[in-house]
């Protein structure tokens, strides 16, 4: 079957300027996961069809990089334009493919847009250098160049914002983009974004999406000869999967990786415990936990631990749950039925494990009414995996310098907070936590265009955002001038 909207065909792929189906034999079925409609029934693209699209960038990225600045710059800001314009329309296709609720999916579409305008101002922030030589009469000349083209694997969770954080700014500096998003949001990750920048006048083959199986493109995507860069972001499994294919598939590649998190939220015992029960019921709950950033282990010192497990309890059992297409809802369907069976296991695991159950909501379809479990130990797997699910653990620290071993006790690193009246405790604190990212008195899901984005342990490696993405997608070209 055939469905369009708005003039988006959500059965095509963009290759070489052209949308067009794919000539895979496998066909995928594109079901919205609250009410299982079908969206759209989808050709698969081919690894032929990536070597289409490879090549088609390849071919078009050095016109494309040699544009003046305020040309490119012109573009993707008119690409941000677009993403409002479009926004309502937008929204639909992430609440019926994502199952975004629409106070999620309003979120997505103005963190894609502040990205991209950020991102239009890359093409006059590139710089190079000269430098001076031991040898007479030389000049060292470095020149900062775009990587030439760059592969973009996104996820399903934020798929328009997280195709976009990378397919922004590599073409901001001059790059050409092959995208391959997940294959439960082909259309949100993939042919909205590639539509968007094309309406806003990328040229024919710099910007292509191709959405197929992984297991039929996915390694061919990552070890083909033609990009510079793969830009991925996912599990961390999967992660280091694509990181040693960069390295030993093929010709070797840089790699920027966003994996998974495991965010620790610390309430410190000065913490102003009505506010830091709000923020962690949001920051916990929000899209459903299904992201890296996600609340995944309150931390509250012993002092103020039952008076804070008491006033989160409260918190959470107001959280508005069900249709994501309702004002107001906040939680809304898990992505797929594997989501969904891996948290039935994790739930049943927490009980044998020990963990006491504070909330415990129905299980209707993917609908995960939010979970809230207490008297969690570091050594649970609630505590110890990244959940990607509306399940949450809260453990009681003895005092700050526990609470600090606790946090730690992770092999993720993305993002965490810390709740303090006390400014100069909690930054002092947040230095304590090897994360990439802490935050003071917030939530752990953050984003701002031109802060650093990325996490430290298995988080991932590279920068996203601002002055780290120019590094990120551009590198360093030595020309040495021998003038006598």
């Amino acid at each position: 079957m055939t469905t369009t909207f708005s003039g988006i065909d959500a059965t095509k792929h963009l290759i070489g300027g052209q949308w067009v189906e794919g000539t895979s034999d496998r066909i995928s079925t594109n079901i919205n996961p609250y009410d299982d409609s079908v969206i759209a029934e989808i050709k698969q693209a081919s690894t032929a069809d990536v070597d289409a699209a490879y090549d088609a960038a390849k071919k078009a990225q050095a016109e494309w990089a040699a544009k003046p600045a305020a040309e490119r710059s012109a573009i993707i800001y008119r690409a941000a334009e677009l993403l409002e314009e479009h926004r309502e329309e937008i929204v639909e296709w992430l609440i019926k493919e994502s199952g975004s609720t629409r106070s999620k999916a309003n979120l997505e579409i103005t963190l894609a847009g502040n990205i991209t305008k950020e991102s239009a101002s890359f093409p006059g922030r590139v710089h190079g250098r000269i430098s001076p030589s031991n040898t007479p009469g030389k000049e060292n000349r470095v020149y900062r160049v775009a990587k030439g083209v760059v592969g973009v694997i996104s996820p399903w969770n934020f798929p328009l914002n997280l195709s976009i954080r990378s397919v922004a700014p590599a073409l901001a500096v001059g790059n050409a983009v092959v995208i391959k998003p997940a294959s439960d949001t082909p259309v949100t990750g993939g042919v909205i974004p590639a539509r968007i920048f094309e309406e806003a006048g990328v040229p024919a083959g710099v910007i292509s999406t191709v959405a197929g199986a992984g297991s039929e493109i996915g390694d061919h995507f990552v070890t083909h000869a033609v990009p510079k860069l793969i830009s991925f972001t996912g599990s961390t499994p999967v992660g280091r999967r694509v990181g040693e294919l960069a390295i030993n598939g093929g010709p070797m590649k840089t790699v920027a990786l966003e994996l998974g998190g495991n965010a620790p939220f610390v309430v410190l015992a000065d913490a102003d415990i009505d506010a830091a029960a709000q923020a962690a019921a949001v920051g916990a709950f929000l899209h459903q936990g299904q992201i890296c950033m996600s609340i995944n282990r309150v931390i509250v010192d012993a002092a103020v631990h039952d008076e804070f497990l008491e006033k989160f309890v409260e918190a959470v059992k107001n959280i508005p749950t069900g249709d994501p297409s309702a004002e107001g809802t906040l939680v809304g369907p898990v992505i797929n039925d594997s989501q969904l069976s891996g948290l039935k296991e994790k739930i049943e695991l927490a009980k044998k494990e020990g963990a006491t159950v504070q909330v415990e909501g129905p299980i209707e379809g993917r609908l995960v009414h939010p979970h809230v479990f207490s008297d969690v130990t570091s050594d649970m797997e609630i505590a110890r995996e990244e959940i990607f699910g509306p399940l949450i653990s809260v453990l009681k620290a003895d005092d700050e310098a526990h609470a600090a071993e606790l946090a730690n006790a992770s092999d993720f690193g993305l993002s965490a907070a810390v709740w303090s009246k006390d400014i100069d405790r909690a930054a002092q604190f947040a230095l304590q936590i090897d994360s990439g990212m802490v935050h003071i008195n917030d939530l752990t899901v953050n984003d701002e265009p031109h802060v650093m984005f990325g996490g430290s342990k298995n988080s991932g490696l590279g920068r996203f955002n601002g002055d780290w993405a120019i590094e990120e997608f551009t590198t360093d070209r030595w020309i040495g001038i021998k003038r006598s």
